[in-house]
């Protein structure tokens, strides 16, 4: 944004509106989430909350953030580009209401125009304007009305799906009367200035759609079309050209200006065209005053042909050469006369039908000259039909051929495009459809000297899909020529993403700017509020309803429409001459009526207080569509907006490419090339379609091949993992409370603050001792720095660097933080360091999810209203994410120094992990040591401070660090040839030989400094780092492939070497197949549904292995060659008994259970939850059983014993057997739980047990446990 408002002082934007935030975090967190499910109850809880309304009035009073929406034809469904420029639109205006703003958003509809008339022509079949007028105004549009918000509940529905949120009810719609009265007050207003006429020019023409369409109009559809391509002959009859310059041939004499010798001297001109078609209406030919042309015969024909010089080899190829000895083969054609263009002016010629011939005789049919004419293609002549080239319109009427601005032209072709008398040959026919019988006649007549087709892009109507025509046509214009210079300042004064679309796309078309036609010869249209007496040319121009009522004598209220139908036969009496004025029967281009849309969306200036309106809104704050709103919506707001106001329309403007199909062709619905939209958002969401389409080459102006696959890797690689770290705190956070009876504390939320961007308030959470954690000071810098980025960027409007940064921060939580912190997130570092990281990851993403609200608003919104039950109370107020302020920065936790010092710590565990990638060795097997080595002590220092999490995310017993590179690798240097031979010449020989003489301390000094003054005086001029190549070669004892070492190292001077012991000891091999316990018994937790705060005990046995086994399980050939099994654990067969003795207790820390016990160790009386046998481990198939832990673990043999000491005074006073009293104390003892036994208090390990008159003292750690692994360990009986 261009700065945050004021308002972003009060960094929570949310007052309650009654729907209280959870009372306690979520208990279920699904393993698989349903996005698009997810997406839908986010949407009924915004309908419930009214969110959209509720979001307006909180930010009631604030400074408004204004945005013009680009109205879409109503008369369609939307597509991928209305989809992708709604996500623009949608994620600027949501972080615009995040940073302070109120932000009216109110959509659009375009309700005029050729897309409604062409569907209702194809609907009806009228193919004429006579249709029409038989059919009636009134009644045809009537059928326009009709279907014009057919689509507006499809729109509307998907609109809403996708997230976005917008303004149905109060949006306009150009229909409107309201609408329509303004667009005439801006016509009027431009009248006023003189900026209105009448001209008769040669336009673009839709046969299709009967009327001319603007230059841009025209230029929004081109199509690669093949056409004919003929080279016609006009014959000279006469003329005064000068002689020219003869080749010393029979006509190189001194020439005659008669007729004859003219015609005998020139032969005939020869023309190009791809037109046929407007060769009967052929009034001149042009040709190039400063161009040299030539006059050859040729040698097939005889014929005598003039013709520019530069293509002659292309028209008449020079002969193939032939062998050696054969005779020269004869010349296509014998140049006979040079003459310049100037030269060849006021020929006289034949033209080649005669339709025209008597009309014009007299001031028709000779050569003219200009300078459009080219000799880069065609003959360097051109045919001259001023009815239908805007070029041989200007050029006839500067010759007097035709008079300029008169409505008499040879123009032989109806408004529906079919020829009309005198084109007696083909009246009624199509002119394309006409071009094959023309071509005939050339033929039959001898005119034709060539014919091809030709393979070129042509212009076509963007509505109707037919091929365009230039024909001259009367319309009315506005002066845009005049204006150049001020729409090229004015251009100026906007911000443009990307900006080359605005300084050369946008700016050339300024730069070539034509007065725009602003007339359609239509129906269904605001009607141009132009009244004219046709035969005086008086013209009065109407700029409201008011001043039509008052013109007309008509009451107040008279037009409660402003369509044709309604003022087509209104008349007014002219005020100055009395005279009666009629309407013109055109209707505005629709281009015209959106231009408007700043003014007429307000209805100003005629509604109460839109003049303030105007002031908030315009110019806009921001607009965004996509790039061919170059040539149209972008154009005519600023056109517009210069005229009346002289301003730009929109300070800022975000353009986005196209969508293509995924072949890299044009979306098309006949080809089916591409995927529904709603079909790939009800399947992977509309979160995943955003991110897909806002992180992609498209908003950088550039095309992008749509695939659904990208979608799909978005919910793969950006959602899940988002979702996974959001149920692992979860998840973690319910642990906590379960397993000290406390609940996390609410969170500390340090990035509220009102200085426009950067805060110092409240500190991270921190230990005892005041310092914080060095991962958690890691992830508040980055999410602080990130903030600063997002911030900084977005008042760029560079969407396209800010969702790689945020994505990265996702990755940053998942893959490094999370990862890395996982022991204490899970408690394993005990209950303070828990409720630290748990504080630290809920903090950072409670400030994701309104980081990301704009770009992914159902999940950002998801996350939040789960994370408000431990939000602080300001934030856990907001019914919504979407209601909070954006985060602001604070400026102590930026720590670049610690920010690096990870960075460094990320590259060393990415080198381990690669270095055990090619040897095949899984993470689960630990191995002895990992050497890291830098030159630079600081470097390793930095290291050596997150050593803990090296060694546990590589799954290292110790790491060593060493300076000493060249005791690993050596360096090399070599001088570049290619730039330093040129450069020093002999003196490069030396130099190279002293370069590659360098030793490893010379080239490491080179490789830091970029110098030697050694290399610099031998080559006698200073040298840089680029003029050499260094070479890192690890030396044989580190490099042997298969040997005791792995190395893997980073590139460039600064880079890390890192170097992996890969040799598996026995003490190594055991503590692997640990690990690969604990993941079988984890994976079974996970299919049985247990959470990791449902207490269990686990119980692990050996099944017997087949007689016939010859291999462990799991195990291939190679593998075992290799001394491993597939998944890279080493193949020692797994000895269970040992094995726990020596793990235990380390598995119970990782399963956060008591350490597993054998299956004999399992009783009768434990609650089983599973037994299964699990995937084999070290070539061993293992059965693990789940048991109910939590609870109390009798062991009945001591229970027994203190029953015996008891049993004489029991016998004595109730008669029970000691074996009685045995069983119904273990009986009772069963109801004890972890608060007491049988209803009675544990008081200092003890519980007091009666049966009938005998009470027994139990101790805890004697008599009962918590655990079987207790009992087991302290030796008690079972």
């Amino acid at each position: 944004m261009a700065g945050d408002a004021a308002a972003s002082a009060k960094p929570v934007a949310g007052t309650s509106t009654g729907s209280p935030p959870p009372a306690e975090i979520p208990k279920e967190t699904p393993d698989h989430l349903s996005f698009p499910g997810t997406e839908e109850a986010i949407l009924s809880y915004w309908d419930s909350i009214s969110a959209f309304d509720t979001a307006n009035t909180l930010s009631a009073g604030r400074p408004v953030y204004s945005f013009y929406d680009g109205p879409p034809f109503a008369s369609g469904l939307p597509h991928y580009g209305h989809i992708l420029a709604g996500h623009i639109k949608d994620v600027v205006t949501r972080y615009a209401y995040q940073t302070g703003h109120h932000v009216p958003r109110a959509f659009g509809w375009d309700c005029h125009g050729l897309p409604i008339e062409y569907e209702i022509d194809q609907r009806l079949g009228i193919t004429s304007a006579e249709d029409v007028e038989r059919m009636g105004v009134a009644a045809y549009n009537a059928e326009c009305r009709a279907i014009v918000m057919r689509y507006s509940g499809e729109w509307e529905a998907v609109v809403r799906r996708i997230g976005r949120w917008i303004d149905f009810k109060g949006g306009y719609k150009t229909l409107d009367p309201a609408y329509m009265e303004s667009v005439w007050w801006v016509f009027s207003e431009l009248h006023k200035k003189g900026l209105v006429y009448r001209g008769f020019r040669v336009m673009p023409y839709s046969t299709g759609c009967t009327t001319p369409l603007s230059n841009f109009e025209a230029n929004q559809n081109y199509k690669d079309v093949d056409d004919p391509a003929v080279t016609v002959c006009f014959p000279v009859t006469g003329g005064s050209a000068a002689s020219g310059t003869g080749n010393g041939g029979a006509d190189g004499d001194a020439a005659s200006t008669t007729d004859a010798a003219v015609a005998a001297r020139l032969g005939a001109f020869i023309a190009w065209t791809t037109t046929p078609w407007t060769l009967p209406s052929n009034l001149a030919l042009c040709v190039h005053p400063d161009l040299t042309y030539v006059t050859v015969d040729v040698a097939a024909t005889g014929a005598r042909y003039t013709l520019a010089r530069a293509r002659l080899d292309a028209l008449f190829p020079r002969p193939k050469k032939v062998k050696k000895g054969a005779p020269s083969p004869s010349a296509a054609v014998t140049v006979v006369a040079t003459h310049t263009g100037a030269e060849l002016v006021g020929v006289r010629y034949a033209p080649p039908f005669d339709y025209y011939v008597e009309e014009y005789k007299d001031r028709a049919f000779r050569v003219l000259s200009d300078t459009y004419v080219t000799d880069s293609d065609g003959t360097g002549v051109v045919h001259q039909a001023p009815a239908f080239g805007e070029d041989d319109y200007r050029v006839c009427a500067a010759a007097g051929v035709i008079d300029k601005g008169s409505s008499d032209l040879p123009c032989p072709v109806d408004a529906s495009g079919r020829f009309t008398e005198p084109v007696s040959d083909w009246v009624g026919v199509g002119v394309k459809v006409a071009d094959k019988g023309i071509v005939a006649a050339l033929k039959a007549s001898g005119r034709l000297v060539r014919s091809e087709t030709l393979r070129h892009s042509y212009p076509f109507c963007w509505r109707s899909e037919t091929p365009l025509i230039y024909r001259a046509v009367p319309a009315w214009f506005i002066a845009v020529e005049e204006l150049k210079a001020r729409l090229l300042a004015n251009n100026t004064l906007s911000h443009w993403v990307p900006t080359f679309v605005q300084t050369a796309r946008f700016g050339n078309w300024l730069e070539a700017a034509r007065d725009w036609n602003v007339s359609r010869n239509r129906y269904w249209g605001t009607p141009l509020p132009i009244w004219r007496d046709e035969a005086t040319g008086e013209t009065l121009v109407v700029g409201s309803v008011a001043e039509l009522e008052t013109l007309s004598g008509r009451p107040a209220g008279s037009f409660p429409d402003l369509h044709r139908e309604s003022v087509d036969d209104v008349t007014i009496v002219s005020p100055t001459t009395g005279c009666t004025l009629r309407r013109v029967p055109e209707v505005f281009d629709c281009w015209f009526e959106s231009g408007s849309m700043p003014y007429a969306a307000i209805h100003y200036p005629f509604a109460a207080g839109s003049a303030e309106r105007l002031a908030d809104v315009f110019p806009a704050d921001f607009v965004a569509e996509g790039l061919d709103q170059t040539r149209g919506w972008f154009y005519t707001l600023l056109v517009l907006a210069t005229a009346l106001f002289d301003k730009t329309p929109f300070k800022n403007c975000v353009v986005n490419g196209l969508v293509l199909a995924e072949d890299g062709k044009k979306m098309s619905k006949r080809l089916r090339n591409y995927p529904d939209p709603m079909g790939v958002v009800n399947a992977h969401g509309a979160d995943a379609l955003r991110l897909y389409l806002i992180n992609s080459p498209v908003v950088r102006a550039e095309p992008l091949r749509f695939r659904e696959a990208g979608v799909k890797d978005v919910v793969r690689d950006v959602l899940l993992p988002w979702y996974n770290a959001f149920r692992f705190f979860v998840q973690n956070t319910r642990q906590l409370a379960a397993t000290t009876g406390t609940p996390l504390e609410r969170l500390t939320y340090s990035f509220g603050g009102d200085d426009g961007g950067v805060t110092d308030t409240a500190a991270p959470a921190a230990n005892a001792d005041g310092s914080a954690n060095p991962m958690d000071a890691w992830i508040s810098s980055t999410v602080s720095s990130l903030i600063t980025h997002v911030r900084t960027e977005m008042a760029a409007y560079r969407l396209y660097t800010v969702i790689p940064a945020l994505l990265s921060l996702i990755d940053a939580l998942t893959n490094w933080y999370v990862r890395l912190n996982r022991p204490r997130l899970k408690g394993l570092a005990g209950p303070d360091q828990m409720r630290l990281a748990l504080a630290t990851l809920g903090e950072v993403l409670l400030t994701l999810s309104i980081l990301m609200a704009p770009f992914a608003p159902f999940f950002a919104d998801h996350v939040f209203q789960a994370l408000r039950c431990v939000a602080p109370p300001a934030l856990a107020a907001s019914d919504s994410v979407h209601f909070v302020q954006m985060p602001v920065a604070r400026a102590s936790a930026i720590d670049p120094v610690v920010e690096a010092s990870v960075g460094r710590l990320q590259e060393a565990i990415t080198l381990g992990r690669l270095a055990r990638e090619r040897r095949t060795l899984a993470l689960k097997q630990p191995l002895a040591r990992l050497i890291i080595v830098h030159r630079d002590a600081a470097v390793l220092d930095a290291i050596r401070g997150l050593e803990s999490y090296v060694t546990a995310e590589l799954n290292v017993r110790v790491i060593e660090y060493s300076t000493d590179e060249a005791r690993y690798l050596q360096l090399t240097a070599d001088a570049d040839g290619r730039a330093l031979g040129r450069k020093l010449g002999k003196r490069f020989a030396a130099l190279h030989k002293a370069v590659r003489g360098l030793d490893h301390e010379q080239v490491a000094k080179l490789e830091v400094d970029g110098r030697l003054d050694a290399l610099d005086e031998i080559a006698g001029a200073p040298l840089g780092r680029e003029d050499f190549k260094i070479v890192r070669q690890m030396k044989a004892e580190y490099s042997n492939s298969g040997g005791e070492w792995e190395a893997a190292a980073s590139g460039g001077t600064g880079g890390l070497l890192v170097l992996l012991d890969t040799v598996v000891r026995a003490d190594l091999a055991a503590a692997g197949l640990a690990r690969e316990l604990v993941n079988r018994i984890q994976k079974l937790r996970k299919r049985c549904g247990l959470e990791p705060e449902d207490r269990v005990e686990v119980f692990l046995g050996v099944v017997a292995a087949p007689a016939n086994a010859t291999a462990p399980a799991g195990t291939n050939a190679a593998a075992a060659a290799n001394g491993r099994t597939d998944d890279g654990s080493p193949t020692a067969v797994l000895d269970l008994p040992a094995l726990l003795a020596d793990q235990a207790a380390a598995m119970g820390v990782t399963l956060r259970t008591p350490p597993p016990l054998e299956v004999a160790a399992l009783s009768d009386a434990q609650v089983v939850i599973a037994d299964e046998v699990v995937e084999p481990v070290g070539g061993v198939s293992v059965r693990v059983v789940l048991a109910r832990g939590g609870g109390v673990v009798p062991s009945v043999g001591a229970i027994a014993m203190a029953a015996k000491a008891a049993e004489p005074a029991a016998a004595a006073s109730t008669g029970i057997a000691a074996e009685a009293t045995t069983a119904a104390l273990f009986a009772q003892l069963l109801a004890v739980r972890s608060v007491g036994v049988g209803g009675v208090a544990e008081a200092d390990g003890r519980v007091s047990l009666a049966v009938g008159e005998v009470t027994l003292e139990l101790r805890r750690g004697v008599h009962y446990f918590g655990s079987v692994a207790e009992r087991v360990a302290a030796g008690a009986p079972p």
